[in-house]
């Protein structure tokens, strides 16, 4: 599916990526651990971090991307009903504005805090983050 997407050797740097993040997520959304498997999670984690950085800095690099055609037009359509005081207005001349990787966001922080989190409060499936207020 994801084969032949991008000239080597970015093509198989995605690949060996997509890998990786798949049996990473694998790994940290099993219902039962053990300590072999911490281990191994905590392992693949690092791999995964270190790929991570080698995709941004190697193939990122190597690509201008873009946002999304609708995503241009979304945000045009946002600003202009800003600017007219909530009337909207149609425009044909969308600039789409420039994209990249981001590495810096709190999903990829928070990689390395799974193996302790579940040490700590059990497997994802064990709790829930959403607000406990609508049950009074």
């Amino acid at each position: 599916m994801f084969e032949g997407l991008l000239p080597e050797p970015h093509n198989s740097a995605v690949l060996r990526l997509l890998f990786y993040l798949a049996h990473w997520h694998g790994l940290a959304k099993l219902r039962m651990h053990s300590d072999l498997t911490l281990a191994i999670l905590d392992k693949e984690t690092t791999v995964v971090g270190r790929l991570l950085r080698t995709f941004n800095a190697n193939t990122c690099a190597q690509f201008k991307t873009k946002e999304l055609r609708r995503e241009a037009e979304a945000r045009q359509r946002k600003s202009a009903k800003a600017a007219q005081g909530g009337q909207s207005s149609s425009s044909t001349v969308t600039t789409r504005k420039s994209r990249s990787f981001n590495m810096n966001t709190y999903k990829v922080h928070a990689l390395g805090d799974y193996v302790e989190t579940i040490k700590t409060y059990g497997t994802t499936d064990s709790y829930s983050t959403e607000p406990v207020g609508g049950l009074h």
